[in-house]
């Protein structure tokens, strides 16, 4: 896996925010990457009140870790016990010292990232440690996302811009994270595009529209209607 991936193809904007070269796009807002996290990932999913030992959160796009953080931050917070699980789906990691970078922008974070890198096992891209598990699978989601035995309680759809990154927002992905959301689970992604809704919506998920954080007008999030 290490010898054949891709890695992250970044430029370094106002010193700490690393911008793909490849999908001309940041890694996280530019106006504050935390918040934006907080507003679309956590409260999208209705997080910590979801929480509960073994919650599994997965993820499409990675990145430099930062929704990571940000979840097992309020996890602690939460005074919630047992394990959380996550699990990320990236094709072009960043290297190890990009993601130190990167993380310098956040000292609220820095004792969560220390504890991470202290465990982090860069060669299987994993991690395991009390209270937290850590999977990314590197490689194509249209690929490896349909192989993946999990099912997840939340989902992270945080790819580049489905204008710049078409392929992680296709129908055919969009249906795969639906068969591997638990009934009544959940996703929120920052995005608001139509197509990006109604293939949510095919896959099965209840869609609504929502403000979006800072500047961005509208977001989506949804839960998997039960059968």
């Amino acid at each position: 896996m290490g010898s054949q991936q891709e890695n992250a193809d970044i430029e370094w904007r106002d010193g700490d925010i690393p911008v793909s070269r490849r999908f001309d796009d940041p890694y996280f807002s530019l106006d504050n990457g935390m918040a934006e996290t907080a507003h679309v990932f956590l409260a999208g999913n209705s997080l910590p009140a979801r929480f509960s030992d073994g919650f599994q959160v997965a993820e499409l796009g990675f990145g430099t870790g930062l929704n990571l953080l940000c979840l097992w931050k309020l996890w602690q917070e939460s005074s919630q016990t047992g394990q959380l699980s996550f699990t990320s789906f990236e094709a072009f990691p960043l290297s190890l010292q990009e993601m130190q970078r990167a993380h310098a922008a956040w000292p609220e974070l820095a004792e969560l990232s220390k504890r991470f890198f202290d465990h982090w096992d860069a060669d299987n891209f994993c991690l395991n440690i009390d209270d937290l598990r850590v999977r990314v699978i590197v490689g194509d989601a249209r690929e490896t996302l349909p192989d993946w035995q999990g099912v997840a309680d939340a989902w992270f759809l945080d790819g580049f811009s489905p204008a710049k990154n078409p392929e992680l927002w296709s129908p055919e992905l969009m249906a795969q994270v639906g068969c591997h959301t638990q009934p009544n689970g959940t996703f929120a992604t920052y995005s608001a595009a139509g197509h990006v809704r109604t293939s949510l919506a095919a896959a099965g998920f209840t869609v609504t529209r929502v403000k979006g954080f800072g500047r961005k007008r509208h977001m989506s999030i949804g839960t998997l209607i039960s059968e």
